[in-house]
């Protein structure tokens, strides 16, 4: 056998096994989901799905997929167990990402063709408010506290506060060009968010409601314009973000009390959304161009597998 085929081998074997899970992928250009194994990293099935689906996420109970069939204008639920589309729900129009509620009973939806959030009742899966926001919506996230949620506008620039205990908008940050994604840390002390073509990611203090730190990067060998920051996501300890860097075909593993960048690990093709395991040991990028889903190891910041999914994998998420 050749050595150096055997010693990479080796190397993978001693990582860290994942828990056993599985990932859900949205594909925006195959309208389908893919299913994968994450203890084998192999596709066990794709589902048919509505037009251009991308934000992706689950139920508490775990028994549902939510995902937002943008071109549909709906956000379907799936029950997990059959792979079948059970519900429709009235999203609004055009809907990108959405965030499902702290106490898992409502879920937040970005429209973004008529500049609104959505906010829509799981259990009655009708629209129970809706407040206009700037134009081209797509990030959102509600904050630890339940006070807030929160929604980029990439036209103008800004991230809007929107009150929940009088469902109006009271605020709105200014941010560098086109924010796509935020997420609160888990003490809600922080907001961070990625703007796109400004190629960084803006720290807001909820508190004050300014940004308080940028975050840049610098990918040796590839070109600054890029670096296209989207998809954050935080480990379950609380002590690293990853975050999808688009054309720069690269994850960044951010160092949160530092807010530095300890790492940049090569993945595929415009990386869109990552997802982190259960224990905090694995992230899966989804790359929009290579087809493809990405398996990073944290701890030593490399990829151990690359698993095949639909045509242009956008979104991610892990299940038990």
């Amino acid at each position: 056998m050749n050595r150096a085929i055997f010693a990479g081998l080796t190397l993978i074997a001693a990582m860290p096994v994942a828990q056993a899970q599985t990932l859900y992928v949205s594909n925006e250009r195959g309208n389908s989901i893919s299913v994968i194994d994450a203890a084998t990293m192999k596709p066990i099935a794709t589902w048919p799905v509505g037009g251009r689906p991308r934000g992706i996420t689950m139920t508490l109970d775990g028994k549902y997929i939510l995902l937002c069939a943008s071109n549909d204008h709906a956000v379907q639920m799936i029950d997990r167990a059959t792979g079948k589309v059970v519900a429709d729900l009235p999203s609004g129009e055009d809907p990108e990402q959405f965030f499902l509620s702290r106490d898992g009973r409502m879920l937040f939806v970005a429209n973004e063709d008529n500049a609104a959030l959505t906010a829509i009742d799981l259990a009655s899966r009708k629209v129970a408010f809706q407040v206009d926001v700037g134009k081209e919506p797509e990030g959102v996230a509600q904050s630890p506290d339940g006070k807030w949620v929160v929604v980029t506008s990439e036209d103008e620039g800004v991230v809007n506060w929107i009150d929940l205990s009088t469902k109006m908008m009271v605020d709105a940050t200014e941010t560098d060009q086109r924010p796509r994604h935020v997420e609160f840390t888990a003490d809600g002390k922080e907001l961070w968010i990625a703007a796109e073509i400004g190629g960084t990611v803006q720290i807001a203090d909820p508190a004050t409601r300014k940004i308080i730190d940028t975050i840049r990067f610098a990918i040796p060998g590839v070109q600054e314009h890029l670096i296209l920051p989207c998809g954050i996501r935080f480990t379950p300890d609380g002590k690293t973000a990853v975050v999808a860097l688009g054309r720069g075909n690269h994850i960044a593993l951010v160092d949160v009390a530092t807010r530095t960048v300890r790492a940049y690990v090569p993945v595929g093709k415009r990386v869109w959304h990552v997802a982190i395991s259960a224990d905090g040991a694995r992230a899966y990028a989804a790359n929009g161009l290579s087809d493809s889903v990405s398996v990073v190891d944290l701890a030593s910041a490399a990829v151990v597998g690359t698993v095949a999914t639909g045509a242009g994998p956008w979104g991610v998420v892990v299940g038990p």
